[in-house]
């Protein structure tokens, strides 16, 4: 199951969505620190229990590494979809 689906209605999953995507369009690059918990909540109006919850989210896809007493930092961007290969790159069919 992909986590980031826009419609579905859990908040934490539109939040790890959203941070998802800044960090694919390059808000925050790798290394850098994510907002803290406290202020993803303030300025999202989620919970801070939601706020964690999403970022735990990027954490497990790879995309977030967390430092306890340090926050959330940036380890890579999602990986975009490889365009497909034009027809004289693929090989032949047997």
């Amino acid at each position: 199951m992909s986590i980031g689906d826009e419609s579905d209605p859990r908040a934490y999953v539109r939040l790890a969505s959203e941070l998802r995507t800044a960090i694919a369009d390059g808000k925050y690059s790798p290394g850098e620190p994510t907002p803290s918990i406290t202020t993803l909540s303030q300025q999202s109006g989620h919970a801070r229990q939601t706020c964690a919850k999403a970022l735990n989210v990027l954490v497990d896809e790879g995309l977030l590494i967390r430092y306890p007493g340090l926050g959330y930092y940036v380890v890579g961007a999602p990986r975009k979809p490889d365009s497909p290969a034009s027809g004289a790159e693929r090989p032949d069919a047997p």
